[in-house]
């Protein structure tokens, strides 16, 4: 039949083009780099963390001193000399990929440059011992190692730079979180809602890539373990289920539209201080975040995951040091501060694990006997919610913990703190692009998290 592919002339053309497998080549190392780049970034800011441990557990007044300090270092050096490099990662990667964004003005956003900048303030930011996480940092590091293959693809090859970010950034998740499906889910829900059949391609060889050199320095292991729920039926769940789901929703929607308030500069004199003083600022918030340290023995600042492997522990073990209700709320405000504070750090890890708190503080208000199934669902309500990305946070939750018994009941949750969520706040890293780009088109002062603050509000020079 006319038009149906000819199996040989093909084979000829693609064991032929010399150039094109050197291409295929260099993807390929590039990609390995990428999964080496989130390795070097996940070793360096758990040994920061783990230091950081050590000096608080030696001398509990420690922090109080380092915490600051080292937090205004930070916030400092990122500011003079890497100010892409400031924030989440996922914003910065959304506006390299818009194509209002001009060719030129992409460095500014995702690069080498500031991959390499990226993992050492996150691990700087680890070491001082705030409340941040490193998985949305890794999608601005993969993203900048995949784009540098630019420079060693022919014109021929085919593949865009927008192709190498998506990539890129879709390796990262994946990398970060040991999440295949997570990673792709997550490119096409929140990086790209229009992939070609080539750039999914690409994706999936990047993802598999960087993936396996993740599995090979960490083992194929599930972030925290398998989530056994016992046989239940969806009565017993649904009232708690839910609950979980709404206060997700409350308290991740609250958390991101603070986070996008405290960004955009509101005409107040903490904002104000803020932009006139920012390296100040961000040791004040490190002050408090010590004292949040102090108050909670540590349990309330790092990216959290220990906490909650502890919290699953104790579900099916119960005598566990969870604090019902006081961890959550502190929490909540270190991650806040800690982003407030200007320094290189994602929010998808502390989402993991307030959601994960809010999980057991309901199993312990209703006594329920389910509560590994709700500190599950806490899980993805509040990644769902801060992130807004009902499907990823699902995707992720169930690949972390293995709970592919879970799905219904994960999507639930999901979709209930997403749909409460964007009744209080706009999407989080949309709108700080969108804020980024409107850097490009007006010139403005940047903040602590490299986010153009309004002309009217900014200080006077």
């Amino acid at each position: 039949m006319k038009g149906e592919p000819d199996f040989l002339q093909n084979l000829r053309d693609e064991m032929g083009g010399g150039r094109q497998w050197l291409d295929r080549a260099v993807v390929i190392a590039y990609a390995v780099l990428a999964g080496l780049a989130v390795v070097a970034l996940t070793l360096l800011a758990d040994g920061a963390f783990a230091l950081y441990s050590q000096l608080r557990s030696g001398w509990w007044w420690a922090p109080l001193l380092w915490t600051p300090a080292l937090t205004a270092l930070v916030v400092w050096a990122t500011r003079r000399w890497a100010p892409g490099a400031a924030g989440s990662g996922v914003p910065q990667l959304l506006t390299a990929l818009d194509p209002a964004t001009p060719l030129a003005e992409r460095p500014r956003f995702v690069s080498l440059r500031l991959s390499v900048a990226k993992i050492v303030a996150v691990s700087g930011g680890m070491l001082a011992g705030l409340s941040i996480g490193r998985q949305g940092p890794s999608v601005q590091v993969a993203a900048g190692v995949m784009l540098h293959a630019r420079r060693w693809l022919s014109p021929a090859s085919g593949i865009s730079d927008r192709e190498l970010l998506v990539a890129g950034g879709a390796a990262g998740i994946a990398a970060a979180f040991n999440t295949p499906l997570g990673g792709i889910v997550f490119a096409i829900e929140e990086l790209s809602r229009r992939l070609q059949d080539r750039s999914s391609g690409l994706m999936l060889a990047a993802i598999v890539i960087a993936g396996l050199v993740a599995v090979s320095a960490f083992g194929n292991l599930s972030y925290f373990g398998r989530v056994r729920a016992e046989t239940m039926s969806w009565w017993s769940l649904l009232l708690p289920g839910a609950l979980v789901a709404l206060c997700c929703g409350l308290l991740g929607g609250l958390l991101s539209r603070l986070m996008l308030a405290s960004f955009t500069g509101l005409p107040d004199r903490f904002c104000a201080y803020r932009r006139k003083r920012p390296v100040t600022f961000a040791a004040i918030c490190g002050f408090v975040v010590a004292v949040i340290a102090v108050v909670s023995d540590g349990a309330a600042v790092g990216v959290g995951h220990e906490h909650t492997k502890q919290l699953l522990d104790q579900a099916t073990d119960p005598g566990g040091s969870h604090q019902p209700l006081l961890f959550t709320g502190l929490k909540f405000i270190a991650s806040w501060l800690s982003a407030w504070a200007g320094v290189p750090g994602g929010v998808f890890g502390p989402s993991l694990s307030l959601g994960a708190g809010l999980g057991a503080d309901v199993a312990w208000l209703l006594d329920s006997p389910h509560g590994v199934a709700l500190i599950a669902l806490g899980m993805c309500g509040f990644l769902a919610a801060v992130t807004q990305t009902p499907i990823t946070a699902m995707i992720i939750v169930m690949e972390m913990t293995d709970g592919h018994n879970m799905v219904l009941s994960l999507m639930a949750s999901a979709l209930l703190a997403s749909l409460v969520s964007r009744m209080i706040s706009r999407p989080l890293y949309s709108t700080m692009s969108l804020l980024m780009m409107r850097s490009i088109r007006e010139p403005a002062p940047l903040d602590g998290a490299g986010i153009p603050t309004a002309p009217e509000r900014s200080a006077p020079r």
